[in-house]
């Protein structure tokens, strides 16, 4: 027994480190966003479309069906449509602020869940998310008051969280009936179709379109094959042995990791007032809180059982 224990604990630990990697990795998608010369719009296509190949071959090797039904995949389109702009959006927001901006913005994502939820899943308005929610909004207040250069990027990335939110709570319906990597791999399918037709319509398939830098290449293929497909399916697996709680307050690091790297690479440009980071704080703060609340009352809930 004592043997087994030993043993769960040395996977448990594994699976912990790998999840910080997966996290250090969605954090470096922003990083990448900014490195990237390209516009937002066509950056999102290439990703997408790597994405889509990357899982088409893990699902060839795996053997799994691609086989889904009419409204399964009218459901997956809708969301495919949502999570492109998302990512549209995100990277419209970076590419005309900075990284940190982004990504403080971003993490309003949370708030905008809870007022979503109960629409989608029949519950009451929590009273304690709105407050903190409110808290958000303070934070956002400090943040956009004193760096009014950065407006147009506040206003992407809270349109990008706001989608998030939509998609993330749209996934916790459909996680119920379809498989994780089936609900992946027809959204990117359907987001990068969607984006085809958007850039065909408006003329924007021109021979310049494919001519890309060799870095973007490079840059684009990390953020298509590495910090979608690959964190994807290895996040999933990883949350088979780890609890929610430990997935939900690792994953709130994300922001963290990406702007200390920022800083790191892109040094002055990301570089902010201290009235920033202390509005930055104050929504970071409330992400973290408000997911240790969250967890606390589902431990409460099972210990009543």
């Amino acid at each position: 027994m004592q043997f087994i224990s030993i043993l769960m604990q040395k996977v448990k630990l594994k699976n912990y480190l790998l999840l910080h990697f997966i996290v250090f990795i969605w954090g470096f998608t922003a990083i990448l966003g900014a490195l990237i010369s390209i516009d937002a719009i066509p950056l999102v296509w290439y990703r997408m479309l790597i994405a889509v190949a990357c899982i088409v071959v893990y699902f060839l090797i795996k053997k799994k069906s691609f086989k889904i039904t009419s409204k399964a995949a009218l459901s997956f389109f809708i969301s495919g449509l949502i999570i492109a702009v998302h990512w549209i959006t995100f990277f419209k927001a970076i590419k005309v602020s900075n990284v940190s901006v982004a990504l403080v913005t971003m993490s309003t994502g949370a708030f905008f869940a809870s007022l979503i939820e109960p629409f989608f899943f029949k519950r009451k308005i929590n009273l304690v998310e709105m407050i903190l929610g409110s808290l958000v909004i303070l934070g956002l207040y400090i943040i956009f008051n004193f760096e009014s250069d950065y407006t147009m990027g506040i206003i992407y990335a809270l349109i990008s969280a706001f989608l998030s939110a939509l998609f993330a709570v749209l996934n916790g319906l459909y996680i119920k009936k379809y498989e994780a990597d089936t609900i992946s791999l027809y959204q990117l399918l359907f987001g990068v179709l969607g984006i085809t037709v958007f850039l065909a319509a408006t003329g924007q398939f021109t021979p310049s379109f494919f001519v890309l830098k060799a870095s973007d290449w490079v840059y684009l293929t990390i953020l298509g094959s590495i910090c979608t497909a690959y964190a994807f399916i290895v996040s999933v697996k990883v949350m088979k042995y780890l609890s929610p709680y430990t997935v939900m307050l690792t994953i709130n690091l994300e922001p963290i990791y990406a702007i200390v790297l920022a800083l790191i690479i892109f040094k002055e440009k990301e570089q902010m007032n201290t009235t920033f980071y202390f509005g930055a704080f104050i929504v970071l703060f409330v992400v973290l809180l408000n997911g240790l609340l969250k967890n606390s009352s589902k431990i409460k809930k099972k210990l009543q059982r």
